[in-house]
């Protein structure tokens, strides 16, 4: 099929979120409950449930995950090349150096499962687990080089990484749940692709702004671009092909996700510039993404 019309339902439950959010007025606290639903239930029982119905080479999964930490590592480097570039002030720099590398894993699991079924999800599982801690560190540290932030506290109780090591304890010792176990996680599953891309789209800032649309612009290539581009070549490089070549490179031409903004907001950075990088960045990638999958 298309990869416009493969991504175009997806697209459009991104869409409809951001239209209920401001049509239906049914207020903050219920989107920001929504999401709380995905990432602390559903997106869990959707990771580990793929994780624990698919067949995992981990001979194959190492340089899956050396593509994605070589992607990010591309977005890193050239993110940090903006604050001499572009004359950022250091607050600045900060706050937008993230939405270089990090990952809308929502869209990510909602585009691997599309692709390839749980197989896909499972593929994502296995760079979202180690790459999740590699993002928010990173993060965390421009951010704020010093500080009792609790983050090593923070990693060890996040939901997704969680969900993912459980998975590869039961795939890896050959475990299965029970049958009334499995069509109940079955059930969250089917509800979280839906719900977590209509999270993406109410999170969406379109009023945001950027103080230089041309460091703006920058970022937004270094993310849907380079970086996408650098996990194609790792991913070539390292002998993928199939699920883990597709997913590598879906993975590198995810958007940032909207955490970046969360961060950002907690630690007294520019929010605003942020909101505007992800929501534009969200929004461009519906042209993007199906490029990447078009030359797949």
């Amino acid at each position: 099929m298309d990869p416009v019309l493969l991504l175009l339902p997806d697209f459009a439950l991104i869409l409809l979120g951001f239209g209920l959010r401001r049509w239906m007025h049914l207020g903050d606290h219920f989107w920001t409950g929504l999401e709380k639903l995905v990432y602390f239930i559903l997106f869990p029982a959707l990771l580990f449930n793929a994780l624990v119905r698919t067949r995992i080479d981990f001979v194959a999964a190492a340089p899956l995950i050396g593509s994605g930490l070589a992607a990010m590592a591309c977005g890193m480097l050239l993110g940090g090349l903006a604050r001499r570039l572009f004359r950022l002030s250091p607050p600045v720099f900060a706050s937008r150096f993230q939405c270089a590398f990090r990952f809308n894993f929502y869209i990510g699991l909602a585009v691997a499962g599309k692709l390839h079924g749980a197989a896909g999800i499972a593929a994502m599982g296995i760079l979202i687990g180690p790459l999740v801690p590699v993002a928010n560190m990173a993060s965390v540290f421009i951010l704020a080089r010093h500080g009792n932030l609790g983050v090593w506290r923070e990693l060890a109780r996040n939901p997704l990484i969680l969900a993912t090591v459980a998975g590869l304890v039961f795939n890896v010792a050959g475990w299965t749940a029970p049958q009334v176990v499995q069509q109940f996680l079955g059930r969250l599953s089917e509800a979280s692709i839906a719900l977590g891309l209509l999270a993406v789209g109410a999170a969406l800032k379109l009023r945001g702004h950027a103080d230089s649309y041309g460091a703006g612009g920058y970022f937004l290539a270094v993310k849907l671009l380079a970086v996408p581009a650098a996990a194609w070549g790792t991913a070539s490089a390292l002998g993928l092909t199939g699920i883990y070549f597709d997913v590598a490179v879906v993975f590198g031409a995810l958007p940032t996700a909207s955490s970046a903004y969360i961060l950002a907001m907690r630690m007294g950075g520019d929010g605003a510039g942020v909101a505007w990088l992800i929501s534009s960045g969200t929004l461009l990638a519906m042209v993007t993404l199906p490029v990447w999958l078009l030359m797949l």
